[in-house]
């Protein structure tokens, strides 16, 4: 499974981005897929998850209320809402795919490259 994102970019505080990650593969469509987050000299750290049908969602506390995770109507497809940014959101995010959420949340299988996102105060 090959995973691209897109979307992230330089926005104010307060502001909103949405990131798109596209999945290719034979049986990418049945993927549970998610969103990690990695800033400037800290570690990788979930941020949301969906199944793959999209009917089961799961944030981090500190993006609860703030960030929505949904799929595309192709199923190949998720995206992750960015509203009220904060500057300690600045991180590169990265789309993650694996065959069950629960796994997805934790030690996803794959792991897209990363897109940069930076909140100015």
């Amino acid at each position: 499974v090959q995973l691209v994102e897109s979307g992230g970019g330089l926005v104010q505080a307060g502001g909103s981005l949405r990131l798109s990650c596209a999945a290719s593969g034979r049986t990418s469509s049945s993927y549970a897929m998610g969103w990690f987050r990695q800033a400037p000299g800290k570690e990788r750290e979930f941020v949301a998850a969906c199944t793959a049908s999209g009917g089961s969602t799961y944030y981090a506390d500190s993006v609860k209320g703030r960030f929505t995770i949904s799929r595309g109507n192709a199923k190949n497809t998720v995206y992750l809402q960015m509203n009220s940014l904060k500057p300690e959101d600045t991180a590169v995010y990265y789309c993650v795919a694996g065959t069950y959420v629960v796994v997805v949340r934790s030690t996803p299988a794959y792991w897209g490259q990363g897109t940069q996102v930076t909140v100015s105060s």
